[in-house]
């Protein structure tokens, strides 16, 4: 028995889901470069190409779903809310499920992947940032800790008897 049409717009649709997220992948490959690097420009045109990615995803996700939905309802199956790849399985040929399967595998390695990459990127995105904290406290000088304030007296220019301090220090 063949792949029945539904099927393969169904398979085109994973299919497609598949590359966008291996592109998101290399993608998040990039990001760990530029975010080793430091560089905002590259790093400012990687993340609207993420976000072209994820609008893409978010279409054929859905396309995705409106055809699960449809099969399920032509074959006379209950629709449920969030219809997944899996809700297919029971109705299916054994092909087809098989193709089903491989496709859906596939995805979700490199789903895996993404997310392992971009948890990646966050940590090194947090190191950065502390390392950026800790330059910029090493530039600031601290307020509080030796801080010498003039005096009112130094201030409005009055002489002060030698023994006195014309420093006030602040602890």
């Amino acid at each position: 028995m063949g792949t029945s049409m539904s099927i393969t717009s169904i398979l085109a649709l994973l299919d497609n889901l598949e590359k966008l997220h291996k592109s998101m992948l290399g993608l998040a490959n990039d990001k760990t470069a530029i975010i080793t690097k430091g560089d905002m420009e590259g790093l400012d045109q990687l993340l609207k190409d993420e976000q072209t990615h994820l609008a893409a995803i978010a279409q054929i996700e859905k396309q995705r779903q409106t055809a699960v939905a449809e099969y399920l309802a032509k074959q006379g199956q209950p629709v449920p809310a969030g219809p997944t790849v899996t809700d297919l399985f029971d109705v299916v040929s054994e092909a087809e499920k098989t193709a089903l399967e491989d496709v859906r595998t596939r995805l979700l390695h490199t789903i895996h992947d993404l997310k392992w990459q971009n948890d990646l990127n966050q940590k090194l995105t947090f190191q950065s940032l502390q390392v950026v904290n800790l330059s910029l406290d090493l530039m600031r000088p601290q307020i509080g800790a030796g801080t010498v304030n003039y005096s009112r007296t130094e201030v409005d220019g009055r002489n002060t008897p030698k023994d006195k301090t014309s420093f006030d220090s602040q602890a």
